[in-house]
């Protein structure tokens, strides 16, 4: 039932009005003159205002301009009721905030017209109002869970502040909230670990995955394991979390404590770059995985690149949304120009880098995700917290593998597995990794299957070389690797030797001392993240002896 307002000063008018509109069914208040009638407006919910002009106390345009300021919020219609004919009053009465005139004397048609028709404008004014309302709530409780997941996120995502020699960020988001992220944590003995993601799409949709990929990497770089673990359970976790169409493509790394060795696990960012001071590229590492959240925990591919960096070298990590700007001409910035952009100058920041790529965008609207990290290979300094005591009981261990274990086997990460289990062991779970994957490795790629490495060096070598690999291996027949692992309490030190049925090699050769060098592989690496390593005459037997005391491996 609508509440009708009617304002005249003459109370025949008003005995008129108010028999016209209740017998039409609508409720009716009556006043004699302005101030009455803002005072009943203040009490009463009225729909419509029927407004006299000429009035004592306070007449109809000043009441019109009151009404329609203090109830501006929603459309409260003000018909004026009028004998007056002159053009000039029909203007003020508009000026003032009239929305309609009543001609006196009254005709019920007429009134009856108006009263419906300004009817159905309040209700569409009071249900927008209303959507108003409820979008203004939403509006505000998003802001504030923006507000609530901020904070977490400025919490969750740390460490990163902690290595300003080492570390040149920027993390630009599309969005309030980042589908990119970057982690930053130390190993209990000393080496720094990296984590660039960049999670499908941006916005907060994007940024779920952050939280708990964040809390996974942060917990098991504290306990040294190696970036493969880490991949495989961020992944493992993100797989159970996220829907099929999300998954975020990554780049773990992890800088040797002495900041000479990188391992890296690469899953569909662009290229990984490593340059020297002048930004010249030295090398390139390509993405061998899929992005993590997508295989299954049985699919999944553990495989890292292993090199050897210099303590002038620095490494380039980027997401996409640098490569793939675009200018108002729609051409994209490009790996080209991205390269082109590292080689123009020494030692270029970060903040350097995305000036070029904002310059380039002509102020095109930024359209991802834009994240940049520049890591310095340098020594990192050894952390603060505790190690775990070291297990005052000697050990061996020893495995022989035949040729259909080899096949069908990857014994390196059950091993390490075993062996982290002894206390003391687990923080150095990386480094004991590395060593015995690339000397398995070695063992089984040039030893048993006697590969040659020259094959990376040419145009899709590593394709080639991992073909062949594949072949040789199924062909594989009457070969053996045996691994033998002694831990010594007296000395703080583990002893590995691996050794294989292959031909060996001659030891003297500089070719085979490199045992592929470029590619990070063989003897310089193991010698980097070992105390030493010796071959056998034959060249077909390593021993490896790993210090374990923190002073020792700060010092190599």
């Amino acid at each position: 039932m609508l509440n009708i307002l009617v304002v005249d000063d003459l109370e025949l008018n008003r005995r008129l009005l108010t028999v016209m509109l209740e017998q039409q069914g609508y409720r009716v208040f009556t006043a004699e003159n302005g101030l009455v009638a803002l005072s009943l407006l203040d009490e009463q919910k009225i729909d419509i205002v029927l407004l006299d002009v000429i009035m004592p106390v306070m007449d109809g345009f000043e009441t019109a301009a009151i009404i329609k300021e203090r109830y501006s919020q929603v459309y409260l219609p003000i018909i004026f009721i009028t004998s007056l004919e002159d053009e000039a009053s029909f203007e003020r009465c508009l000026a003032v905030g009239g929305d309609d005139f009543l001609h006196k004397p009254f005709q019920e048609v007429i009134l009856n017209a108006k009263i419906k028709a300004h009817s159905r404008i309040r209700n569409l004014s009071q249900k927008a109002r209303e959507q108003n309302l409820q979008l203004e709530y939403h509006q505000n409780q998003v802001e504030r869970e923006h507000e609530i997941v901020e904070h977490i996120f400025n919490n969750a995502l740390e460490n990163q502040q902690s290595f300003p020699t080492h570390l040149d960020f920027h993390l630009s988001p599309a969005a309030m909230f980042n589908g990119d992220m970057f982690l930053v944590g130390q190993s209990p003995i000393g080496s720094l670990y990296c984590m660039l993601g960049d999670f499908t799409g941006h916005g907060l949709a994007a940024a779920v995955g952050a939280l708990p990929a964040s809390r996974v990497f942060y917990t098991m770089v504290s306990k040294g394991m190696s970036v493969s673990d880490i991949a495989a359970e961020i992944n493992s976790v993100l797989a159970k979390l996220l829907p099929g169409h999300m998954f975020c493509a990554a780049t773990i790394l992890e800088l040797s404590n002495t900041g000479k060795s990188v391992s890296a696990w690469l899953g569909g960012l662009p290229d990984t770059y490593i340059i020297d001071q002048q930004g010249n590229i030295i090398r390139t590492l390509e993405s061998q995985h899929m992005a993590l959240g997508i295989l299954e925990d049985d699919e999944f591919e553990r495989a890292l690149i292993h090199t050897e960096v210099e303590t002038t070298s620095r490494i380039v990590m980027a997401t996409d949304g640098i490569i793939e700007t675009i200018n108002p001409r729609e051409v994209y910035f490009g790996e080209k120009r991205f390269k082109d952009v590292l080689a123009s100058r020494d030692n270029i920041s970060c903040h350097q880098v995305l000036e070029r790529v904002k310059r380039f965008a002509q102020g095109n609207e930024q359209q991802d995700d834009l994240s940049l990290v520049l890591l310095n290979c340098l020594p990192v300094p050894e952390p603060e917290q505790m190690v775990e005591p070291y297990s005052e009981l000697p050990f061996n261990f020893s495995l022989s593998l035949n040729s259909k274990q080899i096949k069908s086997t990857d014994p390196v990460l059950e091993v390490v597995n075993v062996i982290s289990r002894v206390p003391g062991l687990n923080a150095h779970r990386a480094n004991i990794f590395l060593i015995l994957s690339e000397a398995y490795n070695n063992a089984l790629d040039h030893g048993v299957l006697g590969l040659d490495s020259d094959v990376k060096n040419h145009d899709d070598g590593f394709l080639i070389y991992y073909q062949q690999r594949e072949k040789a291996l199924a062909n594989l027949t009457d070969a053996l690797i045996i691994i033998d692992i002694r831990y010594s309490p007296e000395e703080y030190a583990l002893y590995f030797t691996i050794c294989d049925s292959g031909h060996g090699f001659n030891k003297q050769d500089s070719e085979q001392q490199n045992l592929v060098r470029e590619h990070g592989r063989g003897l310089c690496l193991l010698s980097e993240i070992a105390t030493g390593v010796t071959f056998n005459s034959a060249g077909n037997q390593v021993e490896i002896y790993y210090q374990l005391t923190a002073s020792s491996t700060s010092s190599h």
